[in-house]
């Protein structure tokens, strides 16, 4: 979704609707393994930032477009070696 937003005649802003989600992440044990998550989740299209916490085990991740693919992130968490719970979206910090 995007705004419009009009400054003036001759200048005009566009804003961009994000999405951020937090995924409960089980099976991480180490660097390595918030690391493997994070790149992975990175290459994702429309992942623009994936902020990994072990001591949470916990991901949040922040969208480039209010269509984040939810099914497709939980599949690249399970092809790294573990396993998603509880996505839900959360207001953004």
């Amino acid at each position: 979704m995007k705004i419009w937003v009009m400054l003036g005649l001759f200048w005009s802003l566009t804003v961009s609707a994000v999405e951020v989600v937090e995924i409960d992440i089980n099976g991480m044990s180490c660097g390595f393994c918030v690391d493997a998550v994070r790149r992975k989740l990175s290459r994702l299209p429309d992942v623009e930032k994936a902020r990994v916490s072990l001591k949470s085990k916990k991901v949040r991740i922040r969208a480039r477009s209010d269509r984040l693919d939810l099914q497709r992130v939980r599949k690249t968490i399970l092809d790294a070696g573990f396993t998603p719970s509880n996505i839900r979206r959360v207001d953004e910090d």
